[in-house]
Formats: structure tokens, sequence, C-alpha cells
């Protein structure tokens, strides 16, 4: 411990001789007497002041499991800082539980929770003048909210994923959150009783931490890992784990060396298009979730980067499906951490070609030096390059006169890939939820659901409980949903989302009435609405966008007039300089 002091006593001494912190706007100065006196009021001495000074953004908090898990974390990663000759100056963010907004009105807020969250990190790194961030969450919106501040600040910064929770046990099995949805259609359908739901529930309970799967936390997790913004190998350490806090605490000291060495990564020379297509790939390769089809281009934009559905179509359906994680597999991220966890993967990927191994890393390595320490595939959780699970990614981009800007669908763990039939339309998930529990449809029907997009929501909904009482309810596959909106990362069954352009902004899927023929074919990439052109324009001219039920106001307003096309992300500014 004491060399430690006497390196970062060094090190804090070159930083103040030497470099031009941003930090040295508040603290350098007659005219920043008063700033001095304010940074000793909250504890801080000279030699802290004199510091480079270092945000730890987080989103603790008891909103959720996942939130709730941060805290040994985050004053690890104060300490690796602290130790590493930096001055750790803590400060919190939102984050909304994607499980407890399901199926209401609040689920309209979850993915604006992502914007804010960038926001208000964006706020207080400038206002403060803080020289570097390290950001922790574990929830869905807030990995890529706080991903995003860190791009569009471009210090160097660091992301620590808070962990998963532990897997429960019911009845000797293995369960997990998406067994709940899908127990919720079980019950409608009198194949298992409220009791027996409830038990499951009670027994799925261990411990604080994101969704047990590589769900959307889980993949936003392995993202972070391929992009560089986190150790690797580190996105899968169960939340309960003191390893995380060691982790925590040497990625706090490699930060440290990145600022005061001026050698280690910016945020901008990860996020490149070549890091965008590895984190694509990396989605592709582990069945990921679809909502990272909105975060990737979300990011570039950050970067002044144009990263579309159509960027991303090409590389999900040439990299293969190399891990069987849930939901498309039966097994979880704890396993593959204990295999080796997502270098394993990203090793195979880079054994076929199917990864840029010349970027860099979190500690300014190549990705391909890096990854020659990892283990290979045990062929079982996952599989080497040559012996995939599926020719193609986990995720398809679907395109055709139903989605002309895109759309995309889950297959990972899919039989059914190509459905034709009637559609079943819904003006909102709230009356499709009625007309799903009383089963009111028929095999080979599509489900449409409008109005549910980033602008018609506004806010997006994601759609699990919709999706999970189809496939609980036994038609996961003899039943299609097309939806403007979104889905969880742990739907599963034949759900086609981010449906582009969205009803509210005169997309085709506004004009689709009950009974017209959709073909959805994930196989050939396509999702076309089978009518005549003719009828298609006679709709079209008698066609007005669905009446909210009442005025908008507060973040609703402001969404609504800034929130751009799902597939360029949902952004709602124009973007970086490239």
């Amino acid at each position: 411990m004491a060399h430690d002091e006497t390196r970062a006593s060094a090190a804090s001494r070159q930083t103040r001789d030497n470099k031009a912190w941003r930090s040295k706007e508040i603290t350098q100065g007659v005219d920043r007497v008063a700033h001095r006196w304010q940074l000793r009021a909250t504890g801080l001495d000279d030699v802290s002041i004199e510091q480079p000074f270092i945000g730890v953004a987080h989103t603790y908090g008891e909103v959720s499991p996942c939130s709730q898990s941060l805290l040994p974390q985050i004053q690890a990663a104060k300490l690796g800082v602290e130790v590493g000759g930096g001055t750790a100056r803590e400060f919190s963010t939102i984050s909304v539980s994607d499980v407890l907004s399901q199926q209401h009105d609040g689920m309209r807020y979850s993915l604006m929770s992502r914007e804010v969250i960038a926001d208000s990190v964006e706020l207080v790194m400038r206002a403060q003048c803080y020289d570097a961030l390290v950001g922790i969450g574990a929830c869905d919106k807030t990995i890529p909210g706080l991903l995003m501040a860190m791009v569009r600040l471009n210090v160097p910064s660091l992301f620590l994923h808070g962990g998963q929770m532990l897997v429960g046990w019911h009845k000797g099995e293995q369960v997990n959150p998406l067994h709940l949805f899908e127990g919720v259609g079980k019950v409608h359908s009198g194949a298992m009783s409220e009791q027996q739901l409830e038990q499951m529930g009670k027994d799925l309970v261990t411990t604080a931490g994101a969704c047990p799967g590589q769900f959307s936390s889980g993949t936003a997790g392995s993202i972070a890992e391929v992009l560089g913004f986190s150790p690797l190998g580190s996105s899968g350490i169960p939340a309960a784990f003191s390893q995380r806090q060691a982790v925590a605490r040497q990625a706090g000291q490699q930060l440290m060396r990145n600022v005061l060495e001026g050698n280690g990564p910016l945020p901008r020379d990860l996020l490149t298009r070549k890091g965008l297509e590895n984190a694509v790939a990396i989605v592709a390769a582990t069945g990921g979730s679809t909502n990272a089809t909105l975060h990737l281009p979300a990011l570039a934009n950050e970067a002044g980067i144009d990263f579309t559905l159509a960027d991303m179509q090409e590389i999900l359906r040439r990299t293969p499906t190399l891990a069987s994680l849930m939901p498309g597999g039966p097994y979880v991220p704890y396993e593959l951490h204990r295999i080796g966890g997502v270098p394993v993967v990203m090793k195979a990927l880079l054994g076929g070609g199917y990864l840029h191994g010349d970027v860099p890393t979190f500690d300014g390595r190549q990705l391909s030096e890096a990854l020659s320490e990892a283990a290979a595939p045990d062929g079982n959780i996952v599989r080497p390059h040559n012996e995939p699970f599926r020719a193609t990614g986990g995720l398809v981009v679907l395109r055709g006169s139903l989605a002309p800007d895109g759309a995309v669908i889950k297959i990972a763990g899919l039989n059914t890939l190509v459905l034709e039939g009637p559609a079943r339309v819904f003006e909102s998930e709230a009356s499709a939820v009625v007309a799903i529990r009383a089963q009111a449809y028929q095999q080979g029907d599509v489900i449409v659901i409008r109005n549910e997009g980033p602008h018609g929501g506004p806010g997006m909904r994601e759609m699990l409980a919709v999706t999970s009482a189809i496939v609980g309810q036994g038609h996961g596959q003899t039943v299609a949903l097309v939806t403007d909106g979104r889905f969880s990362g742990g739907t599963r069954g034949l759900c086609v989302g981010h449906v582009s352009p969205e009803a509210s902004q005169g997309g085709p899927i506004g004009l689709v009435r009950n009974g017209d023929r959709i073909r959805v074919d994930a196989t050939a990439g396509t999702l076309e609405w089978l009518v005549d052109p003719k009828e298609v324009e006679h709709r079209r001219a008698s066609w007005r966008p669905a009446q909210r039920g009442s005025r908008l106001s507060g973040i609703d307003e402001k969404y609504v007039r800034l929130v751009g096309s799902a597939h360029r992300g949902a952004v709602t500014h124009s973007g970086g300089a490239a």
C-alpha cells in the first residue's frame, strides 16, 4: 500500500507540473479561491485539489435489484482511482426498472431514461470540469446512457457493469424472470395455477443484480467489453461475487494510468466503425437483445458516425451464433463466466475472421493481443467458429413493403422462420393485452400493434408481457407479432419490432387493416405487406395520425419534439462532430 501511495504521489506531482487538466479551470488561480473553499468544504486537502478530478457516475438506488448491487463496486472503483493518483468525485443519476415498468404506462419512460442519463452525466461533467469518467450501472438503459455520455464527452472513461443476479431454482430446475412472464400466459390458458406461479416467483429470488440471461443488460455489458470501455471478462461476473470489487479497484487504477500517462484510448478511439462492427458481431454471436439495434446507432450518433439498421444487416447475416445463452439457449452468463466469459466468444469470432483485431482495448492493448490470453470454446456453452449453433447471427434485420427503413427479429432459439397470415390489428399495447389474455386470436395470425414507436408512444414501449403471454399460451412459433414498438432482451417467438417508419410518422404499418396478408420471412430478411399498391395509395390519402388521449407536457412533450426514428437509434439530438 505504501508503494502505491508513493507512486500515486509522484504521478500527482507529474500531473500538476505537466498537464493542463480540465479541472484546473476550477482549482487554479486567485479567481478560484471560492472554488477551492467549496472543494475543501467537501473534505479535500490541497494535494487532492491539485490532482486530476475523476467523475464516478452511477445509478445506485432502490428502484431495482440491478441498481441495488452497485455500492461496493462504486467504493472499490473510487479506491482504485485514489490509489492511482486521482481525486474521485462521486455522483448519481437515474435508473428505471424495465420489469417494474412493464405492461402499464410507465414503460413509455424506460427508453426516455437513456437520454436523461446521458444528458445528466454530461451536465455534471461539463459543469464541474472533471478530467475523466467512471460509469457504473447494470439495468437495461443505464449502460447505453452512460456509454453515450462517455462518447459525447470524449474524456478518458471506464464503464463497469454491476453484474447479474444468481439464478433461482424451482422444483429442481433453474428458473429466470422469463419463466415468470411466460407463466402468466400459462395461467390464462389454464396450464398453471396462480399459486404455482406465485411460488415460482418466490423461488426465483436469490441475490441483487441484473436479470440473469443474455437479455438487454447482459448484451449491453458484452458490447462495453468488445468496444473497450470495460476490462475484458468483467461483465459476466455475478453481482454478488467479491471478485467484482477487485476488478473495479484494478480498473480504477488502470484508468488513472491512462489519464496520467496520456496514452490510453479515448472513447472516440474506441467508438469507430470497426468497433461498431465488432459490437454487432458480439450481439449476433451471443443471440443478444434486439435493443442493441437501438443503442449502437445511438452511440454512433454521439461520435458523428452514420450507423443504422442497414449497416447492421449484413454483419448480423454473416456472423454465426456461437453461444447458447438464455433466451436463445439454456445457459446464463454466469455459466459463460465460469469458462472465461465474453472473451471466449470474442476469441472464437476472431479466429473465424468475424472480428476486427486491430482495435484498442481498455488497457491500450490491441484486441487481438488481449484475446491471446482468452480460453478456447468449451463446445457446449460456446462453440468454435467452424461448428456454430447457427450459421447466421441471433438477430435478423427485415426490410420490405411494411418496413422500408427496416425492422428486427430475434431468431435465436426459433425453429419457424417464415409465417404468412392475416393481420389482427391493435392500436396500442393495452388493447392487444386484453385480446391476448382472452386468446382472441388464431394460429397463423399476424398480430399488429402500432402507435408504440419512439414518437407515437411516446417512448417506444417494450412488450415482454405480450410476447411472453403468447409463448406461455403455446403459440410462440405459430403466431407472429409485428410492432413499431420494441421488445425485451428476454423476448422469444416470432416477434418483429422497431418497424420503421413508425405509424405516427406515416409508416405503412399505420395503414394495415384486419385481414390484410403479411409475410414474415427471417430467412430472406423480408417483411412484406401483401396489399395492392393502388389500395395502399387509397388508404394513404385518407390516413390521419392516431389521436392521443390527452395533451402532452413535461418530458413527454420534449421527447416527442426531439426523438428520431428507431432505425437510427431513437436519438434526440443531431449528433457529435465526426
